[in-house]
């Protein structure tokens, strides 16, 4: 039995080649454009046709990709039953992945061509926003709320939810999340979507999976435990004095250090600036007074650990009315164009993956 060198988790291994995103200290890139640029010039729209297509659209493109989504929105009725079937305290993700795949079974895009593809990508997009609006609206005791057209896709989600066209901050703020959430590169959901790709098996079966994988609490809802405890304090005071016993307990706080940024997030910073805005638009300055307690101490220690894109996140979708169960799949929302991207370039040069392991079991032995 030959000896290998595992490496737990794959770290430091090279998995494959993309053309896709680029993430390292020093930049994050979708398609060589820079996040930092892409998130103060386009809407997730354009960065949506970036991943799927390849490149920033022209405004007709543009206008073609969202005539598509509006034609895709709005669930089959067999679907809505099957959500309104599940269980009242199922966590969303459970929903969201039951939903997927049984939508598969309604997929428009029957071939797998190129233009298949992508039209398949674009209709997971709307599947999984409608998914997501439709549990939230039935939770409240609502029917769904059928799609308005012509909206942009953080404006169509919020629409779904609420049953009320959001306000332009609301928009530009969901809008925001959901470019600096498309893509990041070979993390566990994206590798989970290439290596179900390189089966040969099917984009929903893929995007299946990777939801499977990012409702893991070591992968996704980072967002969703930073807000939890953000909510844990009454006034800045009282984090301040918690942070400084977890700085010198040597615990881990949620929304701090990435495994692969170690001098911060690229994302981070975009996001909080504008998450501040709101804030102050919102009259909640108490809740950033908080949330600098806790981040300024961690920062500026000897050694700092800096504050991931889910630390912000958490709080914006707070300051949007959103609930703490809607975090992840939101994610998703975004994420879904990265997948699908993702699925389509393991497709075209496609080779299964079949790493090796090292045994560490008995040797061989004779039975009795």
């Amino acid at each position: 039995m030959a000896d290998y060198i595992a490496k737990p988790g794959l770290e430091g291994i090279v998995a494959g080649d993309t053309d896709i995103c680029c993430v390292d200290q020093g930049q994050l890139l979708y398609r060589g454009y820079a996040i930092a640029d892409l998130a103060e010039k386009v809407v997730f729209g354009e960065v949506a046709h970036l991943l799927l297509y390849g490149e920033l659209p022209t405004p007709d493109q543009l206008k073609e990709l969202r005539n598509m989504l509006d034609r895709f929105h709005g669930l089959p009725q067999p679907i809505i039953e099957a959500i309104r079937a599940i269980p009242h305290d199922a966590p969303m993700m459970d929903v969201l992945r039951t939903g997927v795949s049984m939508a598969g079974h309604f997929d428009p895009s029957k071939g797998d061509s190129p233009d298949d593809l992508r039209k398949r990508a674009v209709w997971l997009m709307a599947v999984t926003s409608d998914v997501v609006a439709a549990r939230y609206c039935l939770l409240h005791d609502r029917e769904p709320t059928p799609p308005k057209r012509g909206l942009s896709h953080a404006a169509q989600i919020l629409y779904m939810c609420h049953g009320t066209e959001p306000d332009e901050t609301s928009a530009r703020l969901l809008d925001l999340t959901l470019v600096l959430y498309a893509e990041h590169e070979f993390n566990a959901s994206t590798f989970t979507t290439r290596v179900i790709a390189s089966t040969t098996s099917d984009m929903i079966s893929a995007v299946t999976g990777a939801i499977g994988a990012l409702k893991g609490p070591l992968h996704g809802g980072a967002n969703e435990r930073a807000m939890e405890l953000l909510s844990r304090f009454k006034d800045a005071e009282e984090a301040s004095a918690w942070v400084k016993e977890a700085l010198a307990q040597k615990e881990k706080v949620m929304g701090f250090g990435h495994r692969v940024y170690k001098n911060g997030d690229h994302r981070a910073h975009i996001l909080e600036r504008e998450m501040r805005v709101l804030a102050k638009q919102k009259g909640k300055e108490n809740l950033v007074a908080i949330y600098d307690a806790i981040k300024d101490p961690i920062v500026d220690k000897e050694r700092p650990i800096y504050p991931n894109v889910d630390y912000p996140c958490g709080l914006t979708y707070f300051l949007l009315d959103l609930p703490l169960d809607l975090y992840t799949p939101l994610f998703v929302c975004s994420r879904v164009t990265g997948w699908c991207a993702h699925f389509m370039e393991q497709a075209q040069a496609n080779r299964i993956y079949r790493p090796l392991s090292n045994y560490t079991g008995e040797p061989l032995r004779k039975t009795p």
